[in-house]
């Protein structure tokens, strides 16, 4: 891969990263009631997932999300009921002004890592978007495991950079709602971003 074509490549997965979807609106529900750094679990989960079907897509492997379609949904499932939940917690909680943006919550690093694996391991068409993805910036039939390297390392990167760009911003939003009836009005909207990212993942095809 030429220095051009991974430039090109990072610049087109860090918009990737921040286009709408389950993993970006729990994001920004995380990052309104708890602070930027209480979704960097959540962020790395998300990205660890991609980069498995990122190392498949590029093994020519994406048969798997085919043959493997039961195990898909019941992930999507458990990811979706999950969200619901998640996001019917922090529907229902009581405003305290003195958590607000606060990253020592009691959901743990473990707990976030395996939230955002699930949001984006229940999709398998991944593969298939890293398969129509990866031939524009580097030949699948001759890969090298540094090519695929290089490949995980700057998805990693990109992808960080933008969901913890997005964590940052819906931090900085939370942090101009000071009264008791604003928190309030917060944790209803995150509950209901992140219940309406659970029910977008269930019911999605």
């Amino acid at each position: 891969m030429s220095f051009e074509s991974a430039l090109t490549f990072f610049i087109a997965l860090f918009i990737f990263g921040i286009t709408p979807g389950p993993g970006v609106f729990a994001i920004l529900a995380r990052g309104m009631m708890f602070g930027a750094r209480s979704c960097l679990p959540i962020a790395v989960g998300m990205i660890a997932s991609d980069i498995v079907y990122l190392v498949l897509a590029c093994l020519g492997l994406a048969a798997v999300a085919e043959h493997w379609g039961g195990l898909f949904t019941i992930i999507r499932y458990v990811g979706a009921a999950y969200l619901l939940y998640l996001g019917y917690k922090m529907f229902t909680s009581k405003p305290d002004l003195s958590q607000q943006g606060n990253a020592g919550t009691n959901q743990g690093i473990v707990a976030g890592f395996i939230q955002g694996f699930l949001i984006s391991a229940s999709n398998p068409k991944v593969i298939l978007f890293y398969i129509a993805f990866l031939p524009t910036f580097m030949d699948l039939t001759v890969l090298t495991a540094q090519d695929i390297g290089l490949a995980s390392v700057l998805t990693f990167v990109a992808l960080l950079a933008g969901l913890m760009l997005i964590a940052a911003f819906a931090a900085w939003a939370s942090k101009m709602l000071r009264s008791e009836q604003s928190v309030n009005r917060l944790n209803k909207s995150a509950g209901g971003i992140m219940m309406s990212a659970g029910a977008y993942l269930a019911l999605k095809n």
